[in-house]
């Protein structure tokens, strides 16, 4: 079975460029590259009374350009693809990401995947950028990604959120090829749009092998109505887990705060399905909703004393190496080719952290076993 593992280039600091060596091995995929300005967790979680990490990195949100960092990766690399997970297309006009990922793709040579999203809470409203409609807004900027592309000349487009006039974009693909496009989508609407214009898809959320599945049949049928190969389309997912040694380590992997706040990232109604409340409330919407500094500690206080630790258990792959393969290996069943292990145990601390690199190789080794491929 056809699967191969991709890698995630940290794009905070301290940046560590250094692993790329071993990420241009052939091991890989491709690398994955971050694009946020904060991160998912409260300001209110991150201080050393919640985290010895705060004791390491005075904030988590010390994130940088991740298409600078894109560019820096390209000229020290020469065979692994570099794929953006993901931008947004309200922070950057479709016009600057379409040049950019021109200008990427000619520095690596033809190895660029311009990784899109419609984009969060966090990253966008604080800033002062509009964020209504962003389904609408998405595709329309890929239209203008599109069009520039595509057309020969100056350029005409009067939509609801962009406009060309006369604009022009005459940078030559690298080798006659544009970059492929890749979409983070979980949504119907959004999902209709990956099958009509991506090369890949993440899910937002798979919670099921099942769920996976089903929402790649979305893409698929999308994909067909549009006249596309269905097949063309890369299926790939992070999948968030929790790798511990042994049942005692899951235990206390799971009970650290940091680890708890991943439930922030879960909708009510995600939660729901697996016989949960949400410690946020019937209308928490998952990381759409995350707003990092208007947690208070004592709002981070409360949803900790109601955080079941067998929600997270419910919702999150856990174990060994060897059983969190096994649980991915189910996703390569629902049609998952491209997976990146996630291990979120390094959010439990510096002990588990100093492990978790060996972790998430040994069960990218097992599910490679488990798939009949080599690590």
């Amino acid at each position: 079975m056809d699967v191969s593992p991709a890698a995630f280039l940290r794009t905070t600091l301290p940046l560590d460029l250094s692993c790329l060596t071993e990420l241009d091995s052939g091991r890989y995929h491709s690398v994955w590259l971050p694009d946020h300005m904060v991160s998912f967790w409260p300001d209110a979680l991150w201080t050393p009374e919640f985290t010895d990490l705060a004791t390491v990195s005075p904030s988590p949100h010390r994130h940088l350009d991740g298409l600078a960092v894109a560019a820096a990766a390209a000229a020290l690399t020469t065979t692994v693809p570099l794929a953006t997970s993901v931008v947004d297309t309200v922070r950057r006009h479709p016009a600057l990401l379409a040049q950019s990922a021109l200008t990427i793709d000619h520095l690596s040579r033809g190895r660029f995947i311009l990784g899109l999203g419609s984009g969060e809470t966090e990253n966008i409203v604080p800033y002062g950028f509009e964020f209504a409609k962003p389904v609408g807004r998405f595709e329309e900027a890929l239209k203008v990604i599109r069009l520039l592309w595509d057309s020969e000349g100056p350029v005409d487009f009067d939509g609801l959120f962009y406009r060309l006039d006369n604009a022009r974009l005459d940078t030559e693909p690298y080798d006659g090829r544009f970059p492929p496009i890749w979409i983070g989508a979980s949504g119907p609407r959004m999902l209709e749009i990956v099958g009509r214009y991506a090369d890949g898809w993440w899910p937002a959320g798979a919670w099921t092998p099942e769920h996976y599945a089903d929402m790649l049949g979305a893409v698929r049928q999308s994909a067909e109505r549009a006249g596309r190969d269905p097949m063309a389309i890369t299926p790939c997912f992070v999948q968030v887990c929790l790798i511990g040694a042994d049942d005692a380590a899951i235990e206390r992997i799971v009970r650290a705060p940091l680890v708890a706040s991943f439930l922030l990232q879960v909708s009510a109604q995600v939660l729901r399905h697996f016989g949960f409340e949400h410690p946020m409330g019937d209308d928490w919407g998952g990381f759409h909703d995350i707003h990092p500094a208007t947690m208070t500690r004592e709002r981070v206080l409360d949803f900790l004393a109601h955080v079941d630790p067998e929600a997270i258990l419910a919702v999150v792959p856990h174990g060994t190496p060897t059983e969190v393969a096994r649980i991915i290996r189910s996703y390569v069943d629902a049609g998952l080719r491209v997976p990146k292990i996630l291990d979120y145990s390094t959010m439990a601390g510096l002990e588990f952290g100093a492990v978790s690199a060996a972790n998430v190789r040994a069960t990218e080794d097992e599910l490679l076993r488990l798939c009949g491929g080599r690590p």
